[in-house]
């Protein structure tokens, strides 16, 4: 059964980010309300990144390759707090994080202003199966090839993010793409 039935209070919040009150996940979805979420890039010592395929039970994004780990910020929680937990959830790691990008709410980024962390981590990573149908680390070049040939194949979010983390990307344009050939 998914962990996650709707029924999770979020804060609903203005262009501003700030808060306006809360909704119930379901209804921000339904509404398209703008509301909160956090996304980690975690990084091994080898420099590769670690991304997850979102399982196909997801209301969004199922089956696509996304962030390491992201969720919604649950209501009156920090976006610190909610990246520390959303990383031991779904990876089964704790590690130093660190911000690196923050987006506004837009169509993009499914309504969610969006704090981006990274991290550095060689601890072994537990993929939590009800949100996760597969993760292992990538290469940059390897996720650079994989963006250009193929971009419908990761969230929106991420496109943003990894062009964001890598502002000298040669792949840009591709990243941002959001077009299906």
């Amino acid at each position: 059964m998914p962990k996650y039935q709707g029924d999770e209070i979020l804060d609903w919040v203005d262009q501003e980010d700030n808060v306006i009150g809360q909704a119930s996940r379901k209804e921000i979805h339904e509404k398209s309300l703008l509301h909160r979420s956090v996304h980690i890039l975690v990084f091994n010592s080898q420099d590769e990144l670690f991304l997850q395929k979102r399982v196909m039970t997801k209301d969004e994004n199922p089956g696509l390759w996304d962030s390491s780990a992201a969720g919604h910020m649950a209501s009156g929680e920090t976006y610190l707090a909610s990246a520390h937990r959303e990383l031991k959830e779904e990876l089964g790691i704790g590690a130093k994080l660190e911000p690196f990008s923050r987006l506004t709410a837009c169509a993009e980024t499914l309504w969610e202003h969006v704090t981006a962390y990274r991290c550095v981590s060689d601890e072994a990573v537990t993929v939590d199966a009800e949100e996760i149908s597969e993760g292992r680390f990538w290469r940059i070049s390897e996720i650079e090839e994989a963006l250009a040939a193929r971009p419908w194949q990761f969230t929106s979010v991420f496109r943003i993010l990894i062009r964001d983390y890598l502002p000298g990307s040669s792949q840009k344009s591709a990243v941002a793409g959001n077009s299906r050939p």
